[in-house]
């Protein structure tokens, strides 16, 4: 059946469309192997250093992941309510998306400061350089996504004249999360399971 009778936007399959997958896919894939080498490199510093004092991840991480975590589906769920022509549903999933994101960032902020208050700063123990400059990285990339949210946040304010290719770009926005997402989840079991000792373990060496 017509997408048109249904009341759902057609596809947008224009060749900025593409352009902009295509692009999306580049990114993901160039950011992937920069934290590839970054974690690489944390796991080389982490083997036989005499120098390695495992950091104890503050609590606050549990409640980031979290939101992370919920913001990814959120936002997977406004691009289906999108296509479908559901506008409202659209905006307001799309909006509580983008509050997880940001709250994730403070909460990011937050747990800096918790272990800024217990001492632990940039220098003197490389688990916790390592730490920070990781998870700044990926902060820096979830403010990357949130500069495209909200520059979608207003096409979707009303009903578009657009709407296929608001709902790609809602679409891109869902995507880069998942993206977002699945490298939190590698870091995050990387700063709180990699030690020494299971390093050594894993290169054959324990």
């Amino acid at each position: 059946m017509n997408s048109a009778v249904l009341g759902s936007p057609a596809v947008d399959d224009s060749p900025a469309a593409r352009a902009l997958d295509t692009g999306l896919w580049v990114f993901i894939a160039v950011a992937s192997t920069l934290f590839a080498l970054f974690l690489s490199a944390y796991v080389m510093r982490m083997d036989g250093a005499a120098d390695w004092s495992t950091l104890t991840l503050p609590r606050q991480l549990w409640l980031s992941s979290a939101l992370l975590l919920a913001g990814s589906p959120l936002l997977q769920r406004a691009a289906a309510a999108a296509r479908s022509a559901r506008w409202p549903a659209a905006r307001s999933l799309l909006l509580a998306g983008g509050v997880c994101a940001m709250a994730f960032i403070g909460v990011q902020l937050w747990a800096w400061q918790s272990l800024l208050a217990a001492r632990v700063g940039l220098a003197g123990n490389p688990a916790a350089s390592f730490f920070y400059v990781l998870t700044a990285l990926h902060g820096l990339h979830v403010l990357g996504g949130l500069v495209a949210w909200a520059s979608t946040m207003p096409a979707a304010a009303s009903p578009p004249p657009e709407p296929a290719h608001v709902a790609r770009r809602i679409a891109l926005c869902a995507r880069y999360w998942h993206f977002l997402l699945a490298v939190w989840a590698v870091l995050f079991a990387a700063l709180g399971g990699l030690t020494p000792d299971v390093v050594r373990f894993i290169c054959g060496r324990g």
